[in-house]
């Protein structure tokens, strides 16, 4: 049954032929509705079993705090039940939306089938791995079958980048923060589209970190649907500007500036300074152990005026707990979400105001999932905000 699935969808995006893949990510055991749960039940009763080392997406609960969910008994048990098929698939529970962050990753050139778009642009763009956009049930396809179709970006001319985006005046102070990267994201996915962007001008390590690429691949995967960055002088196959576009004639090029990634921030936010806020909800892609570190440094010794969610996968967590900046944010009251994410699940309990967040993604998508208004900040504005109980800005980070 998988690999008749997988043969379609290789004659759907016109591959020659099948590759093999060396790990699978899997976005399907997030519950959604019955569709997914009949389908993964009918792959494991079947026998189904995966080839290929494969860790699982967020799902909808959270197992290690399960009181946090506020889902009716029927959806409850069917999330997990569905949890327990892809389990019984030899699927391991790490239960993140950043595989990435886990002990063991793909390198340079591995083709790879994982789903779950931030998850998708990071290993793509950061490791130099090859997957395509893979999606609920074509993904457990391909981990039980150990195999892709050869096509779009597990090829070497689907990787090219055909638009080019150039950073001009933008201040170093902001592009040391990740959210200067997140507005970036939101900037190209919006005018990319598919085709896989270039990026010139983003500060070189140790400036420009992990987490930073991973907030501009969330945030460009969320406001367009782009599944692969190049970053001159930092991304593994865009050593050079001719490099990223294997000498091909751009599509697209366009400048970004101060004044854009101000309106990137404000487009993503629906309230104004000083506005009374609900809540914060940091994390989104999950939570790293540096940015762990990071929130327990700004919030030691201070208590938050309103509710506070960090999102981070169970094995950060335990990092967290060893290293003890686990228990310095949770002196500060704020509550820790595991295996799942705070825009995808019933969890946050606003006072009545909007949320702040430090994602371009949860920012995208919360709106929409859970009808409530956002303000998208950096990290220590979002700290400073819950102290204050109101939105706060730092107006000179953002150069204006």
């Amino acid at each position: 049954m998988a690999m008749r699935i997988i043969a379609t969808m290789a004659d759907v995006s016109g591959a020659a032929h099948l590759l093999d893949v060396t790990s699978a990510h899997i976005d399907g055991c997030l519950y959604h509705g019955p569709a997914g749960l009949d389908f993964a039940r009918r792959l494991a009763n079947a026998g189904g079993q995966v080839a290929v080392p494969t860790t699982l997406n967020v799902s909808s609960l959270d197992l290690l705090h399960p009181d946090l969910v506020r889902l009716d008994e029927g959806t409850r048990e069917n999330a997990r039940a569905l949890m327990e098929a892809y389990v019984a698939m030899d699927c391991r529970p790490t239960w993140t939306c950043a595989p990435y962050q886990l002990p063991t990753r793909p390198s340079l050139g591995e083709h790879i089938a994982w789903a779950e778009s931030n998850a998708i642009v990071f290993a793509n763009s950061m490791l130099g791995a090859r997957t395509d956009r893979y999606g609920d049930f074509i993904d457990i396809c391909c981990a039980i079958t150990g195999r892709a179709p050869a096509a779009g970006l597990h090829l070497d001319e689907g990787r090219a980048a055909r638009a080019i985006f150039r950073l001009e005046g933008v201040p170093e102070r902001l592009l040391a923060d990740p959210i200067a990267h997140a507005a970036v994201g939101a900037v190209v996915g919006r005018a990319t589209g598919t085709m896989v962007p270039v990026i010139v001008g983003l500060p070189p390590a140790p400036v420009t970190t992990e987490d930073h690429a991973k907030a501009l691949g969330a945030a460009a995967a969320s406001s367009g649907a782009m599944a692969m960055f190049h970053a001159v002088g930092i991304t593994p196959e865009a050593p050079t500007l001719e490099a990223a576009t294997a000498g091909l004639s751009p599509l697209l090029e366009r400048s970004i500036t101060p004044d854009d990634l101000r309106d990137a921030r404000d487009a993503l936010s629906t309230v104004p300074v000083g506005a009374t806020i609900g809540a914060v909800s940091v994390g989104t892609p999950h939570c790293s152990v540096r940015e762990f570190a990071q929130l327990a440094t700004l919030v030691d010794g201070r208590r938050m005026a309103v509710p506070f969610y960090v999102n981070t996968g169970r094995d950060v967590l335990a990092q967290a707990e060893r290293e003890g900046s686990a228990s310095v944010v949770a002196e500060a009251g704020i509550t820790v979400v595991t295996d799942t994410c705070t825009y995808i699940t019933p969890i946050i309990q606003a006072r009545g105001g909007p949320v702040v967040t430090d994602s371009g993604k949860w920012a995208w998508y919360a709106p929409g999932n859970l009808g409530l208004d956002v303000a998208f900040a950096s990290m220590a504005e979002c700290v400073r905000s819950a102290i204050a109980g109101e939105l706060v800005r730092d107006e000179d980070l953002w150069g204006s």
